[in-house]
């Protein structure tokens, strides 16, 4: 039960940085798609079609090695901080 409340949550999070990429690929406020780079590995932890996705960017685009792996960097800081409040007692 916990496991699927902590998928369902990675899920959520993954898909709510695809959404927030895709407005930031419309408003020069926000880094859209570095935002949609961080939901796509953050899904990439739970689904094929996100790494196969990932892995054929890379492919194609070389030169976004860099940001790919600043994503990845970034999505890792995110889902530890995530599994660390998870992992704290409740009072």
């Amino acid at each position: 039960m916990k496991k699927n409340i902590k998928d369902l949550g990675v899920i959520t999070l993954g898909w709510a940085f695809i959404f927030l990429g895709i407005i930031g690929l419309f408003l020069p406020v926000l880094q859209g798609f570095l935002f949609l780079l961080i939901g796509l590995y953050i899904l990439s932890k739970r689904s094929v079609w996100a790494q196969r996705f990932l892995a054929k960017i890379k492919r194609r685009i070389p030169r976004l090695s860099g940001k790919l792996e600043l994503a990845r960097w970034k999505g890792e800081r995110i889902i530890k901080k995530i599994k660390k409040r998870l992992r704290r007692p409740r009072r």
